[in-house]
């Protein structure tokens, strides 16, 4: 079957091959489960699977690891974990819940939220039990990551007034221990041991298409894949790590080459059909790097920068929406606006276009990010004076923070800050009220004196007068060039938050098909804080795992023969 050429640009459903009965379609591999999607979810799903006896093949349509591989390895995690406590800190499953109430809202229901919140420990020690390493030194500072010596911190808005009044606050970011990048460190232990227990893995292998019969139960899967060790295949390889390298600093030519590596997939790809028995997992991530679905459901947040992997494009998605999977959320996007480190950002205000302070500066950046992109158009300054620019150069020291952190900040002072000797011509250099801007800045100073409560809230260690001049303005917005804003989307598929089945239009499951990570809704597809994702990555790959290699809901005990080898 040759399919028509669809680019990962484009929000086109593939159309699933439809059979009468599994005999009527030739089948190339056969296993129990199939994952279509080899991250930080696919792993976890693949894990269960392997540790509940079944035969598993996980898709990956380059080399594993996803998003996660390139994420900050962090997994939030909280209710009284052996870290917590070896680093002197109090906390329940119920103090737990309280707090991410607050960030989760509606996006699940309570009970599955109570669910997650009441199995975090026993899901940070199944992570320990499959190599990934984890300690308790916490950052003597609040900051959005830690420095290199620190494994858990506040990495949401737990210790932030207004919602410390409501929940106990204790650090839950519990960041991968080990040398180098955690994100890496994370994946690479959860998919040594899968190797090691049997998951067989196939690289460069994307599923194009779903199988199902009459009555709509999804059989297998139709995959593209590139011969292995192939000309093509090599430069697939090349061609597709290079633009993962290049794309921070170079967008335009690492989608470029994205392009030609999608080339090599439709001109040397083979077709094949693998058949799952006991279901297929759709855990292939979001899809900030479609821009036709991120202009179609979120437009503002096409200006930000796509965090995440090549195959965040949604195609485990549209996969699930070509055999009647509903979708929700998809207008939800989380936009981090990080502004600490250096501190100093933050002890200064952040101001939209009409001058005035909008958000807690405090906050998670994710939470600043929400409210700049969703109620100020995308647009905002930070706003800091000669006093915060010199603490802002100190808090970037290389002892103190990463390289990725500390560049960016530096470039952005020196190099994108916009100086005035007097608020009159700040205004005028960023395009804002002069009176309002002025107001704003005596003001929040009168608050940083202790003269008046700051009205947002602000705590007394992030309040700094900025009066006195000169000033400096950095430009915050969404689309800011020396400060790129990093986007990620949150809605997906909508599933069964029993069992992880994805469901149709009708609330009804459809048997044999499952989705987990940020292909499908889950705990962080409202309002983002570090670790959630992928803390929501384990407990919903764990779930889908072990329903479909526990129930009697789907086909289990069929033997039919393999009548080729893989490609």
């Amino acid at each position: 079957m040759n399919r028509q050429h669809r680019s990962d640009q484009s929000n086109d459903i593939p159309q699933p091959v439809k059979v009468s009965s599994p005999d009527d379609i030739q089948w190339h591999q056969e296993h129990d489960v199939v994952i279509v999607g080899f991250g930080g979810a696919g792993v976890s799903a693949a894990l269960q699977a392997v540790d509940n006896g079944a035969d598993v093949l996980a898709l990956d349509r380059f080399f594993g690891g996803g998003a996660t591989t390139l994420s900050g390895g962090v997994v939030y995690a909280g209710g009284g974990s052996q870290y917590q406590k070896a680093a002197g800190f109090d906390d329940t499953p119920e103090e737990m819940f309280k707090y991410l109430k607050m960030e989760v809202g509606d996006a699940v229901q309570d009970e599955t939220l109570k669910r997650f919140c009441d199995q975090s420990i026993d899901n940070l020690q199944w992570l320990a039990d499959n190599n990934v390493q984890f300690a308790g030194n916490v950052p003597p500072e609040k900051t959005s990551y830690p420095g290199k010596k620190f494994f858990l911190y506040y990495s949401g808005n737990e210790g932030v007034g207004s919602y410390a009044e409501k929940a106990r606050p204790a650090p839950r970011g519990h960041r991968t221990a080990g040398v180098g990048m955690s994100g890496n460190n994370f994946y690479s232990a959860l998919q040594q041991t899968a190797l090691n227990k049997g998951v067989k893995v196939q690289s460069q292998s994307e599923a194009v298409g779903l199988v199902v019969n009459e009555a709509g139960e999804v059989l297998g899967v139709e995959v593209r894949c590139l011969p292995e060790g192939s000309e093509a295949a090599k430069k697939h390889k090349k061609l597709s790590n290079l633009a993962t390298k290049i794309h921070l600093y170079a967008r335009k030519k690492a989608f470029s080459l994205r392009a030609q590596a999608e080339k090599v997939e439709h001109e040397f790809g083979e077709t094949r059909f693998i058949r799952a028995k006991k279901g297929v997992v759709l855990s292939t991530g979001g899809f900030v790097f479609n821009k036709a679905m991120v202009d179609q459901y979120a437009p503002v947040y096409s200006k930000g920068l796509q965090l995440g992997a090549t195959g965040c494009n949604g195609s485990g998605i549209r996969l699930g929406q070509s055999v009647g999977g509903a979708v929700d959320r998809m207008e939800k996007m989380s936009a981090w606006r990080f502004i600490n480190p250096p501190k100093g950002w933050s002890q200064g205000i952040v101001v939209n276009k009409q001058g005035e302070r909008f958000c807690n500066e405090e906050v998670y950046g994710a939470k600043l990010g929400y409210e700049m992109c969703e109620n100020q158009d995308g647009k905002a300054h930070v706003i800091i004076n000669k006093a915060l620019f010199k603490k802002s150069i100190r808090d970037v020291a290389p002892w103190k923070v990463w390289s990725f952190q500390m560049m960016p900040a530096l470039m952005a002072m020196f190099m994108g800050a916009k100086k005035a000797k007097s608020i009159e011509e700040l205004a005028d250099k960023i395009n804002v009220p002069a009176d309002k801007l002025s107001e704003t800045i005596s003001d929040y100073s009168a608050a940083a004196r202790g003269e008046k409560e700051d009205f947002l809230g602000k705590s007394k260690g992030f309040l700094a007068p900025v009066d006195e001049g000169p000033w400096y303005a950095l430009d915050a917005s969404i689309d800011s060039k020396l400060m790129p804003c990093p986007v990620i989307s949150l809605g997906g598929l909508k599933i069964s938050e029993e069992t992880g089945l994805v469901l149709n239009e009708q609330g009804k499951s459809i048997k044999g098909l499952y989705a987990a990570g940020r292909a499908a809704i889950g705990v962080a597809s409202n309002l983002y804080v570090s670790g959630l994702s992928i803390a929501d990555c384990v407990f919903s790959g764990r779930r889908a795992g072990q329903h479909m290699t526990s129930t009697q809901n789907v086909e289990s005990q069929v033997k039919e023969e393999t009548v080729s080898e893989p490609c």
